[in-house]
């Protein structure tokens, strides 16, 4: 039996949708770590918006504003480095079905290390309030 790959982001673990989004930001919790912006929300029955499929463990969606960094180049690097860095720490939120958003929200180009350090106080912080 092969181990459980725990450091991988599938399909089913990526918010998608207008419903879903939209039921996030509407009744969501805000808050700021570092140069990252964040909304997190328990889901209730642990469905997601379009009923299609039960959804168990946390979900995640990451954005960089195309106000801040006009190059699409720039914008995807940031993105990258925010999925592998919840990537690597997912672990902290299993068990909890909740729904994050966690945008860039600074000018300056981070280094990988300050992304990994505030999603980790991110992820941290949900943890105890989940």
């Amino acid at each position: 039996m092969p181990a459980p790959r725990i450091h991988t982001l599938p399909k089913k673990e990526r918010i998608s949708g207008k419903k879903s989004v939209g039921m996030l930001l509407d009744a969501g919790h805000w808050g700021s770590a570092g140069m990252l912006k964040f909304c997190w929300r328990l889901r209730e029955d642990c469905r997601d918006a379009a009923d299609t499929e039960v959804v168990s463990g946390p979900r995640v969606m990451v954005s960089v504003s195309k106000k801040l960094f006009k190059r699409a180049v720039r914008r995807n690097l940031l993105k990258r480095r925010m999925r592998e860095s919840y990537r690597l720490q997912k672990g902290v939120l299993d068990g909890t079905g909740v729904d994050v958003l966690i945008v860039y929200n600074s000018k300056e180009t981070a280094g990988f290390d300050e992304i990994h350090s505030s999603v980790g106080q991110i992820l941290k912080f949900i943890s105890g309030k989940a």
